[in-house]
This record gives C-alpha cells, structure tokens and sequence, in this order.
C-alpha cells in the first residue's frame, strides 16, 4: 500500500468514536443474533406442551435455523464480498423480520420449522457481513479486540432477550416471544441506515463509481484529512473468491478453522438449544428454565469480554485451545444429575464462560487469517459449514434422549465436540504462522 491509501490511514491512526459508533452497531446486530437464534429455545418448552410433541421431534425443530444459517452464511457470505456489507445486512435484517413474526402465526412443526429455516438465512448472511464490517472499521491494533467484542454481542442479546422472554411467558402464550423479536428486527434496519456506512476496505477494493468521494466522507467522519486519489486498484483474481479459499494460500487455514468451528459449535449449540427442555424435565417451571439459559448467556459474555482484555498479552490461538479444553470438562459437568437450582445456574453459566470464548476467538482468527477479498466469503464459508454440521447437534441430541439415554451421557459425547476443536486449532498453530 502507498502512503495514501485509505486502509494505512485507518490502521495506522488511532480509533476515533465514529469507528466506535460501527463497532457498537454490529455489536448490537450480533445480540439481534443471539435472541433470535435463541428464541426457538425460550418457547421450546411452550411448543412442546401446546403440540404435544416428544423430544426427538422437538430437536429436529431446534435445528431448522441453523440449516438456515448455514445456507446463508454459504451464499450471503460470498454476496457481501460483491455488492457490500452494509447492502447484505440489510436485507438480511428484512428476511429474519419476516421470519420472526411469520414463527408466531405457525399452528405445526412444519411450518413453524420453515419459517425458523427462514430465519436461519437472513442470520447466517448477517454474521458473515457484521464479521467482515468490524474487521474493516477497526484499525489494526484493536482489530482482534473489536471482532471480539462484536462476537460478546451474542450472549448478551440471549440474556436481554432471555430476560424479556421470560416476562412474556409468565403472562402470554409462546408466540410472543417470536411477536417481540420480529419487531426488534425491524427496528434495526434505520439504525443501519444511520450508523453503518460501507467499508473503506470494501470500496476500496471493488471501486464502484464515485469510491473516492465516498471514501473522503468517511475518513472526513473518522477525523482525517480526505486524498487526493486512489492508489491503482489491485490485480483482480482470475479464481472466484469461494474457490480462492482452496488455493494453496488458504487450504489448510480453510480446513483447520472450519473443522475447528464445526465441532466446537456442535457443543456450543446443545448447551444453549437444550437447557430450557433439560431444567423443564427436571421438575421447574418454563420461566425459571429460560433464567437458567439467561445464566449461560451471562457465562458467555463475561468471556468474550475476558478473552478479549488477554488478547493483547496472551496469543489469541492459545486462549481459544485454553476455552475449549475447559468446554469439554464444563460441558461435561453440567451432564451430571442436579437438583438444585442454584447449582445448575451456576454450572450453565460457566459452562457459557468457556463455550462462548472459544466461539469468539475463533471469529477473531477467521478475520485476521483472510484478506479484504475474501474476508466475508471466508467467514461465510467456515460458518456455513459449521452451522450446517452443528445443524445435527440438537437433532442428535434428541434422537440419544429418545433412545434413553441419559443426561450425562449425552453431555459427554456432545463435549467430544469442543476437545476436537481444541485439536483443529493446536495443528493450525503449529504449521500455520496465526496468532
């Protein structure tokens, strides 16, 4: 890069509060995320009482947005890296609206299982376009803290949706909990609107007409002096992005991280899936069942933003191994036979802690092993596959529950997952020069 490129400008100046402005956006869009990924969840235990329907049926409904996500993550991922950020999160909000409150007319487990798959695709084209947004707003020295934090918004969406939700199902019926979390969406979109202008990064490297001017407004907002022109665009690639992936560059980074992903978050989504219908069975009422869930999601933002304060001591590929390895033993624990409600909340919200922190630092490393060209693709495509393979983890775990197999059991094969996650990323950083 010239000493006029916009890009060394942004990574090299200190962070200034408009950039902090996108950055708090997205953190609100991955809350969004996590309430509305999460909401199936929190009216799971009202679905299964309505429609009187067991738990093998229940997890394969559990699962349909995450077939969703993955779809999304695979095509919008990919859609973003061509006609923009800011363009796809926009319609991906307008799609997971219409998801939401089309879950709140469904009377069966096919149509509320469509529209949950609905759901899935706007929220898997948004995470790889939020992903890319705060990799380019940030300038580099934060840029592992900003994705971390944007991340953080994901269980902290769960605990203030999950503490809402737990109002409305102490006095409406499960579909409110839907009702509520579609108009929360729509009232993103002129927030978007307002807060979050496409990337430097991205007009930088696809130049559509009038690049420049719009570039100077944005580092004009930033505090920057605007330039004069445009340093030469790039080479374009002769492969398509999503085949660049394979390149000899990406191979192993590609294949590491996504298996990395796939397993982990198979563990991450029986957790937070399963806990309303697991306390349920247990004896306590639905309400106090989403408070338990409320508790993994406190647990998973207090270790995003714990992993997110040692990123700038601690390598960040070892602080994501250290969460998983704890994953499997938390994951494992809370499989074991409790009685006490206190207790159980306890051991949900450190079982959160760990499960949470290793999600977000494997987004931080997908957003600084890629370049800008590639970067929501990539991200796109780990997550893609990822969801679609974790896709299984709610569904299996209610075909093992159905087959009688108990609680503790089910736990440990389901915290497999995060221990061969562990293994994806040791390799990764040792062959791989990621930090």
């Amino acid at each position: 890069m010239t000493a006029t490129d916009p890009r060394s400008i942004v990574d090299a100046a200190p962070m200034s509060r408009f950039q902090w402005g996108i950055v708090a956006t997205m953190i609100g869009l991955n809350a969004l995320d996590g309430f509305d990924v999460l909401s199936i969840s929190f009216a799971s235990p009202g679905i299964a009482a309505a429609w009187g329907i067991d738990r093998a049926a229940l997890g394969f409904v559990l699962s349909m947005e995450l077939i969703g996500m993955a779809i999304g993550s695979l095509v919008l991922g990919g859609v973003a890296d061509r006609i923009g950020r800011r363009a796809t999160i926009l319609g991906c909000l307008t799609v997971m609206a219409g998801g939401m409150l089309g879950a709140s007319t469904a009377g069966d487990v096919t149509t509320l299982s469509l529209w949950r798959v609905l759901t899935g695709l706007g929220i898997g084209g948004m995470l790889a376009a939020t992903n890319a947004a705060v990799a380019e707003a940030a300038n580099s020295r934060r840029r592992a803290l900003c994705v971390v934090l944007m991340a953080a918004g994901y269980p902290v969406g769960s605990v203030i949706g999950g503490s809402i939700s737990a109002v409305l199902l102490a006095r409406y019926d499960w579909q409110a909990v839907f009702v509520f979390g579609g108009i929360v969406t729509l009232c993103f979109i002129p927030l978007v609107l307002w807060r979050a202008p496409e990337s430097i990064a991205f007009l930088m490297h696809r130049r559509p007409p009038g690049a420049l001017a719009r570039i100077n407004a944005m580092l004009a907002r930033m505090g920057h002096l605007p330039v004069d022109a445009l340093p030469a665009p790039e080479p374009k690639a002769a492969k398509v992005p999503l085949v660049e992936l394979f390149s000899p560059a990406f191979v192993r980074v590609t294949g590491l991280l996504t298996l990395a992903y796939l397993t982990h978050i198979m563990t991450f989504y029986f957790i937070l899936k399963w806990i309303p219908k697991i306390v349920v069975d247990m004896g306590f009422p639905a309400p106090l069942a989403a408070g338990v869930l409320v508790w993994a999601s406190i647990g998973g933002a207090s270790g995003s933003l714990v992993l997110g304060l040692l990123t700038a001591r601690v390598r960040l590929i070892g602080l994501t191994i250290g969460a998983m390895l704890l994953s499997t033993v938390l994951v494992i624990a809370f499989g074991r036979d409790w009685s006490d409600l206190a207790a159980l909340s306890l051991i949900a919200a450190c079982a959160g802690f760990a499960t949470n922190a290793a999600v977000v630092g494997l987004y931080a490393l997908i957003a600084q092993s890629f370049p800008t060209g590639v970067r929501a693709t990539a991200t796109g495509f780990v997550i893609g596959i990822g969801r679609g393979g974790s896709a299984l983890a709610p569904a299996l775990a209610g075909l093992l529950f159905a087959a009688g197999y108990g609680l503790s059991t089910v736990a440990i094969l389901m915290a497999s997952g995060s221990a061969i996650a562990a293994g994806a990323l040791f390799v990764l950083g040792r062959r791989t020069r990621v930090t």
